[in-house]
């Protein structure tokens, strides 16, 4: 018998990658449902979003775990590997804190709540980029 070579593989890793690309929508989502309790006033979408920033909560943070992990191993080019770490780790914290201001009684969320929602959206949405491109991963930049 001879042992079978597999090469090194490259990219994120699966579970990462789910990690990764589920906090992004979830966040968004919580976004667009403050977008649409600010046009419309219906209290149900106050809720949508506080529901939809606990899911981003979860995957956001499995994925910064996930993030510091590959950074302790040393995968990848270290510097974006960092940058990612960090972009998460502050969505992760201001997420903390949109969750929080979502916990208020309807109306006063606003408009905090939803400034808190895009700045948040487009951090996951940095870290994700930065966590799925070739160079984080030891690929060719």
């Amino acid at each position: 018998m001879t042992a079978t070579e597999y090469p090194a593989r490259r990219g994120v890793n699966p579970l990462q990658g789910v990690l990764l690309a589920g906090s992004f929508p979830l966040y968004l989502g919580a976004a667009l449902s403050d977008y649409a309790y600010a046009t419309t006033f219906e209290i149900q979408w106050a809720n949508f979003a506080s529901w939809l920033i606990a899911g981003g909560l979860v995957f956001n943070g499995l994925a910064l775990l996930g993030a510091l992990i590959g950074l302790l191993r040393g995968s990848g080019r270290r510097k974006l590997v960092l940058i990612s770490v960090i972009g998460l780790l502050i969505a992760w914290v201001l997420g903390f804190i949109n969750a929080l201001i979502h916990a208020r009684d309807a109306w006063a969320m606003m408009p905090t709540g939803f400034a808190l929602s895009i700045v948040i959206t487009i951090l996951a949405a940095i870290a994700a980029w930065v966590g799925f491109s070739r160079a984080s991963q030891g690929g060719e930049a």
